[in-house]
């Protein structure tokens, strides 16, 4: 089954609870959203492999720590997901970003697809997917497949709100998957919407209605 982990860091719950009053205009909703991507990325891949590697500093000679295996990519599931994207390449910025673009039919709540371009070498890559809400789950549970499909093996999701719903759709159909939350929400309502929430991230971020 896979972990769930939910943030508990102080300035991650902070800006979360900013970001949902409804009159945070969008050019203040973009730049704290990417500042909660950074956070969430640096407590995301606090389990990254590191290697003994020797270097010289300006004394002497050491042997000291960085990154090994895997490389990394940041996969938006497009178009919220975008707003994530340059908060997690300013702390890991050789990553490679790759795009899919999936929508939520009104009516039966179901996702559809309508574009896709990932890495060439995005098979080779530790991936973390991105959408600022996990409601329903399935447009989340869709890119992840999409990825798996094209022969990704090592994926992480990332998003900012949870409702129960999506987390236990996505533990079902990808319990390989492991899930950082920025905060677990109520539940969902009627229309599909995260309760309490903090509205449609998509047309926040971009300004649209």
């Amino acid at each position: 089954m896979s972990k769930v982990h939910v943030m508990d860091h102080p300035l991650i719950q902070h800006k979360i609870n900013y970001i949902r009053r409804e009159d945070v205009g969008t050019k203040e909703f973009r730049e704290v959203i990417g500042e909660i991507a950074s956070l969430m990325c640096y407590e995301a891949t606090r389990d990254l492999k590191l290697q003994d590697v020797k270097i010289k500093t300006p004394i002497c000679e050491m042997i000291g720590k960085e990154l090994t295996g895997k490389k990394l990519a940041v996969v938006p599931i497009l178009r919220a997901g975008l707003g994530m994207v340059d908060g997690m390449l300013s702390l890991i910025p050789a990553a490679k970003v790759g795009h899919i673009g999936l929508y939520r039919d009104p009516d039966t709540l179901d996702p559809v697809e309508y574009y896709c371009k990932l890495p060439s070498d995005c098979s080779e890559r530790e991936v973390f997917v991105v959408d600022p809400m996990l409601a329903t789950g399935g447009s989340s549970v869709a890119a992840i497949q999409m990825l798996k499909d094209k022969g990704v093996r090592k994926i992480r999701f990332m998003c900012i709100l949870a409702a129960p719903e999506g987390v236990k759709k996505m533990q079902e159909v990808h319990p390989d998957v492991d899930l950082y939350i920025g905060v677990l929400d109520d539940h969902l309502n009627d229309h599909g919407y995260i309760v309490p929430g903090l509205g449609d991230a998509g047309d926040r971020i971009f300004g649209t209605k």
